[in-house]
């Protein structure tokens, strides 16, 4: 079944892609909760149509990107956090937490978009995160986990 995504599904592909799935999965899950539409002849050539006007904005979307993926492989994050005996954490450092030190730097970046490499933080030291800021855009960060004085 072919359908075009209304909005990013994750492990599947970005808005406006056109992409092919198993019946069952489209029928029950992407078009009743608005994630996909059926990709007939003519919602392909409106698909066509809306891509080719949006061609420009998509450069300027681009060129932004790219400005913020460069502020923020310049940051140097640091994150506090409690520590245990050792080198082990109370609790453990996510996406959520980078984000907030993101946050803290002037660049505001939503919390699914950034990966974590290995999932989460249960040690102090340095890690590194992925940050997709546009479907063409990543940026790799590191960060360092430190402990709270």
């Amino acid at each position: 079944m072919e359908l075009i995504l209304k909005q990013d599904v994750e492990n599947l592909g970005f808005k406006d892609d056109v992409v092919t799935v198993k019946n069952g999965y489209g029928r029950n899950y992407l078009i009743p909760h608005g994630y996909a539409m059926l990709a007939t002849t003519s919602a392909k050539k409106v698909l066509a149509e809306n891509l080719k006007q949006r061609a420009f904005k998509e450069a300027k979307l681009i060129e932004d990107a790219n400005v913020i993926a460069e502020t923020i492989k310049g940051l140097e994050i640091k994150i506090p956090s409690k520590v245990g005996s050792g080198d082990k954490l109370f609790g453990s450092v996510n996406n959520i937490n980078l984000a907030e030190a993101i946050a803290k730097s002037g660049t505001e970046i939503d919390k699914k978009f950034i990966k974590v490499v290995g999932g989460s933080v249960k040690r102090l030291g340095k890690y590194n995160a992925s940050v997709r800021l546009h479907r063409e855009v990543v940026a790799d960060i590191t960060f360092e986990v430190v402990s709270e004085s």
